[in-house]
């Protein structure tokens, strides 16, 4: 097993904090979420995640180095957010998620949520969502369609795989998009259901405003996560999700 750490820095500060999670996939729809709550709601960095196996980079922001895979506390939205700059190998995802679900029930967090995009022909920027049981599919019916059959790739689905391994109430919200190409329109329907759901009131006009300058931003990295995804074997005739 590849070896993963979680080191916090800060304790953590909410009692049974919902967890999201955000990875490099298709749109870069949870990516494009999780940096959108950063920015937006400054969050305190309470800790990272580390591996040999993730690329070995660094980000800058504003002269202050961030290691790739971040943990950031939203104490008003009684919420941890699991932020990734970078994609996760395939041979990296199932270690990784492990180590993320024990942490999360150690913590007592109530459930984690894994954010990713879901690629349609239709690109009618809706919502779907899947669970990792009958009841918590109850409680996300009303605000996105269910998805009733398909994949879901990569870390994304990894971690859907370990909550049900472990017991752990999870569940998987995705953004419809056309593909690879970063989509924050997508990001944006996806933070408005999540709002519902959960009683939040986060802003998404930036999203929607500033959606072309974001498009070319994210573009490289959309492009790492393309070539990522295509050494992992897929499944052709479903829907691809991540």
């Amino acid at each position: 097993m590849i070896s993963v750490d979680i080191n916090i820095i800060k304790e953590v500060g909410v009692e049974n904090p919902v967890v999201l999670t955000s990875f490099p996939g298709i749109g870069l729809v949870g990516t494009i979420l999780a940096a959108h709550y950063v920015t937006e709601l400054k969050p305190e960095q309470i800790g990272i995640i580390t591996s040999d196996a993730l690329p070995p980079i660094a980000t800058s922001m504003d002269g202050v180095i961030l290691p790739p895979v971040r943990i950031y506390q939203l104490l008003n939205m009684e919420a941890l957010l699991i932020h990734s700059d970078v994609p996760v190998p395939p041979e990296l995802a199932n270690s990784m998620s492990r180590v993320i679900v024990e942490w999360c029930k150690s913590i007592n967090a109530r459930k984690l949520i894994s954010v990713a995009g879901i690629t349609t022909f239709e690109n009618k920027k809706r919502v779907f969502g899947a669970a990792t049981s009958k009841e918590i599919l109850e409680e996300i019916k009303d605000h996105v369609e269910l998805f009733k059959s398909g994949t879901i790739s990569g870390i994304a689905g990894s971690l859907l795989n370990e909550c049900v391994a472990k017991n752990f109430p999870g569940m998987a919200i995705l953004g419809e998009t056309i593909g690879f190409n970063p989509d924050p329109r997508a990001a944006a329907e996806v933070a408005k259901v999540l709002n519902r759901l959960f009683g939040w009131n986060v802003s998404v006009e930036k999203l929607i405003k500033e959606a072309e300058m974001i498009e070319a931003q994210m573009q490289k990295l959309a492009e790492q996560t393309k070539m990522q995804e295509s050494k992992a074997k897929k499944e052709k005739e479903l829907p691809m999700f991540g």
